[in-house]
């Protein structure tokens, strides 16, 4: 399991749902340039099935670990993700009735995985809220350098021509 699941297996009549714990798969993927993985690539999931009248109404929960780096400072950021993703597929029932992850009856939990993760990441992954990230003159990681690193500042470049003057 975890590539293409089978509804009609599930044998549900119209008001009928059913809660499925199983693996899912999600594949590594490029995020801001880095590349994310889950550790096992695979997630336990909460899979809700509920049979409407001509369709389903589907629910997709997890929690995924990622390693990758951190954004900021470049070591592991160790980030966790809560996914919590909602389809609905209603025959004749137009774009927003239909999901693109239902097929007749079988259901795509590997690209609903996937595109659910991505859709719950946050704008940066960090390793954490205050990560410092690195210097921009030495590249060391500021939050293991601690607050007395620093350079000295470099000459205003207004000023450049002046040091080439020969003052005999």
């Amino acid at each position: 399991m975890g590539e293409v699941l089978d509804l009609g297996t599930l044998g549900l009549s119209s008001g009928e749902g059913r809660r499925l714990e199983l693996p899912v798969r999600v594949d590594g993927f490029s995020f801001g340039g880095e590349r994310y993985s889950v550790p096992g690539h695979s997630v336990g999931a909460l899979l809700d099935v509920s049979h409407t009248t001509s369709g389903y109404s589907l629910r997709l929960r997890f929690e995924a670990e990622l390693d990758g780096p951190c954004v900021r400072c470049l070591e592991g950021a160790g980030h966790r993700v809560e996914v919590d993703a909602r389809e609905i597929d209603q025959p004749g029932g137009g774009d927003e009735l239909s999901s693109p992850y239902l097929e007749g009856q079988e259901l795509d939990l590997h690209g609903w995985a996937r595109d659910a993760l991505a859709l719950a990441l946050p704008a940066q992954i960090v390793c954490r809220e205050d990560c410092a990230g690195l210097c921009a003159v030495c590249g060391e990681n500021l939050n293991q350098a601690g607050a007395e690193h620093a350079h000295e500042a470099e000459p205003d470049p207004r000023w450049a021509a002046l040091r080439e003057l020969k003052l005999e």
